[in-house]
């Protein structure tokens, strides 16, 4: 487990910038948090780390959003949406096993679909200062440990 403090989306931004080069197809994140903690702003990040430069935006209503352009595609899914109906329609297994890696959103609408393997990034708000956030990432199989390992290595601890 490897836990962070950080004091603005700029900070945010930034460590999933870093995870970014680290991150290989197949690789599939859970981002878990309330509305507003940070979720899309932690994407947005991840993507500039892949090098992909288009704008990021949240797949609210359209569930699942492809960037095909980086070193890797990114696949970004809000299942949010899902939670009356769950997502044995949409061929998740697709992407999880596809050629890129999966950032799910509100992935416990749909959790009978995501693979043991994986690594669990809660964002949380903090209950004082509206700008700060609390980053855990919890893995779960052997990759994600060495991602995590990874991430200690690549200083993102430091600000």
């Amino acid at each position: 487990m490897l836990k962070i403090k950080v004091e603005s989306a700029e900070q945010t931004q930034a460590i999933a910038k870093k995870m970014g080069p680290l991150l290989q197809a197949r690789d599939i994140l859970l981002l878990d948090g309330d509305l507003g903690a940070g979720k899309t702003t932690f994407t947005k990040g991840l993507a500039e780390g892949l090098g992909i430069h288009r704008n990021i935006k949240s797949p609210t209503f359209t569930i699942i959003r492809e960037y095909q352009q980086g070193r890797l595609p990114l696949y970004h899914m809000d299942v949010y949406r899902l939670e009356e109906t769950g997502g044995d329609d949409l061929g998740l297994e697709e992407y999880f096993e596809g050629d890129g890696v999966s950032v799910v959103e509100w992935s416990q609408f749909v959790g009978d679909e995501i693979p043991a393997d994986k690594l669990i990034i809660h964002l949380k708000k903090d209950d004082d200062n509206d700008d700060v956030r609390y980053l855990e990432f919890e893995p779960h199989g052997k990759r994600y440990e060495e991602l995590v390992s990874e991430l200690k290595k690549e200083g993102v601890t430091k600000r």
